[in-house]
């Protein structure tokens, strides 16, 4: 077997090759690309064997993605996907100096994967279906944080500035990223601008926007409020800010046209994948919500050799730390931060619409838990029957779900 450390960078790679005995066959450096992969396969080709096969090449690399990675797998070479902390403690052990750069971690990795893959996860290549749900549903997530990171920012400003307008354009049903509020901050982005706006200007704007019932009474309102004395900035300041304000009004409307255009690419995709109805059974998954799920596990078959392993990877299972007589219980810090969010959602959504897992959680909080830790064992159970529904092939059902907790109870 040929054993292969790739310290990755955006332009190249540092290789080094091993045999089984750790001897170095081969250093070398390829660029990313068809050409660095077509240097790649011959420096692997001149050590192996003419009756061996691409399987009898592990590699360790410290990222699961990319079109590398994916050119890898589909060669048939073994690949695992080296965690880099991992790395870090394995290259203190080679090194006590403490001496880094490329061939060092290309050293690193050949050793890790040679001494010690039976304690890493090999990188399974998921559907081109699933790996479509990801891109679409990471993206569409991203927007919308950028959209709460802009609104954010907006209020800021407005309270420097523009104190009246956060007391009228936050009435009733109005946000500051609604499309009427954003269309009346655009024209007028000052006090004095603001104050001059008519009836019939606001109305305008609520209509645009879909609103629906008494408009001149909302519209007076709104007026109302942007003509009260607020305290102020000097004249140059506030020209200033509004500049800034109609930069960030810009960058809104454009979120709030593209999010929605790209939820329905979410929803299109996630639901040309075969195991949709599964996902879509459970108590809690939408199509946003299930997508994201999808996207985050994969759907790789054998990467989660049980309930147990998946749910380690979601970051719900607890750590248990034990030293003499002391035992403490913990939950995990380390984990895919979008999956957690993600499941977090989930484990929500299921306490509104599911009334084993509302009894459950119910049953949690007479325990003393806080409302995120009944949460995290609520997404840990339904980790664990998500797994046990795609395992069977079967949808969620209630009685099969919880029938533990049905036979608790009756005892």
């Amino acid at each position: 077997m040929l054993f292969v450390g790739d310290d990755w960078a955006e332009g190249h790679h540092d290789l080094q090759v091993e045999d089984d005995q750790g001897r170095v066959l081969a250093r070398g450096r390829v660029d990313e690309g068809i050409a660095g992969m077509v240097r790649f396969h011959e420096l692997v080709a001149e050590f192996l064997g003419d009756d061996a096969g691409p399987e009898e090449v592990v590699i360790g690399i410290e990222t699961d993605r990319g079109p590398w990675v994916a050119a890898l797998l589909a060669a048939g070479y073994v690949v695992f996907a080296v965690n880099p902390k991992l790395a870090a403690r394995h290259r203190e052990s080679l090194s006590l100096s403490g001496a880094k750069d490329d061939k060092t971690d290309a050293r690193t990795l050949a050793d890790l994967v040679r001494t010690r893959r039976h304690q890493l996860r090999p990188v399974t290549a998921d559907s081109e279906l699933a790996d479509g749900v990801k891109v679409l549903a990471r993206a569409h997530q991203s927007l919308i944080q950028e959209r709460t990171r802009h609104l954010l920012r907006l209020r800021a400003a407005l309270r420097e500035y523009f104190p009246a307008a956060l007391v009228a354009y936050q009435q009733g049903t109005l946000t500051l990223t609604g499309a009427d509020v954003l269309a009346l901050l655009a024209k007028a982005p000052t006090p004095a601008a603001a104050a001059k706006l008519t009836i019939v200007q606001i109305t305008a704007a609520l209509k645009t926007a879909g609103r629906r019932g008494d408009l001149a009474e909302r519209a007076a309102a709104v007026q109302a409020a942007l003509r009260t004395e607020h305290l102020g900035q000097p004249e140059i300041i506030t020209a200033a800010y509004a500049a800034t304000v109609g930069s960030t009004v810009a960058i809104l409307q454009t979120l709030n046209t593209q999010i929605p255009a790209l939820q329905e690419g979410v929803e299109a995709s996630f639901g040309r994948h075969p195991d949709v109805e599964i996902y879509r059974s459970q108590p809690g998954l939408g199509p946003i919500l299930g997508a994201r799920v999808l996207a985050e596990f994969g759907d790789a078959p054998g990467r989660y050799a049980d309930a147990k392993a998946r749910k380690n990877y979601a970051g719900t299972a607890p750590i248990t730390r034990q030293s003499g007589k002391l035992k403490t219980v913990h939950a995990r810090f380390i984990h895919n931060n979008r999956l957690v969010n993600a499941i977090d959602l989930w484990a929500s959504a299921a306490t509104l619409h599911d009334a084993d897992v509302r009894a459950y959680y119910d049953q949690l909080r007479g325990r003393g838990l806080g409302h995120h830790a009944a949460l995290r064992q609520i997404g840990n159970r339904l980790v664990g029957i998500l797994h046990g529904c795609l395992k069977t092939h079967t949808l969620y059902n209630p009685q099969t779900a919880w029938s533990h907790r049905a036979t608790t109870q009756a005892a």
